[in-house]
């Protein structure tokens, strides 16, 4: 993070795989153990376990803490310096697809207001990706299609919208 604070420049592909592997890492493995948590509360909240139920809510506090904080600090990253140093398309559609990757794992545990802004913003970023992906990439381009799935699960698990999900899945099959 404190490299980023002093970018004034373009990430190379190896820099951007990097910086998008450690973020994922670190908040992967935490959106994981959420689930577990989650899955907890669930059985413990039909059971007479109610310390249990204390603890792992707690816990789920806690990991959702740091969850959003490194979803904000790469968010941060995004808006103030890899965006606005990026000058190829395929720079710009990874780094827009991130954005919109880190808003809907915070849309995963948010609630009300706090979801649908983050839904909102991840909307934004996937649809201003896929038009720049539509206009810089080849159809069968990595960035591209990994684009094109994380959008469809956003439909499908933010949105709940099964239909427009399984559009966008199949649309991918009709371009390649």
């Amino acid at each position: 993070y404190e490299f980023t604070k002093k970018l004034a420049r373009e990430l190379s592909v190896e820099e951007r795989s990097m910086l998008s592997v450690a973020y994922k890492n670190v908040v992967s493995a935490r959106r994981s153990s959420l689930r577990v948590l989650q899955s907890i509360e669930s059985v413990e909240k039909d059971s007479s376990h109610t310390h249990q139920m204390d603890i792992a809510a707690t816990y789920r506090k806690k990991v959702e803490k740091e969850i959003q904080r490194y979803c904000q600090e790469i968010l941060e990253i995004l808006d103030t310096k890899l965006i606005p140093n990026s000058s190829s398309g395929e720079a710009l559609v990874f780094y827009f697809k991130m954005k919109g990757d880190y808003h809907r794992y915070l849309c995963e545990f948010m609630i009300d207001e706090q979801k649908e802004e983050n839904s909102q913003k991840a909307l934004r970023a996937y649809l201003e990706a896929d038009r720049l992906s539509q206009i810089e990439l080849i159809s069968l381009n990595p960035i591209r299609l990994g684009l094109k799935l994380n959008f469809s699960v956003f439909y499908y698990e933010i949105l709940q919208n099964k239909d427009e999900a399984c559009k966008l899945a199949s649309s991918v099959l009709e371009e390649a």
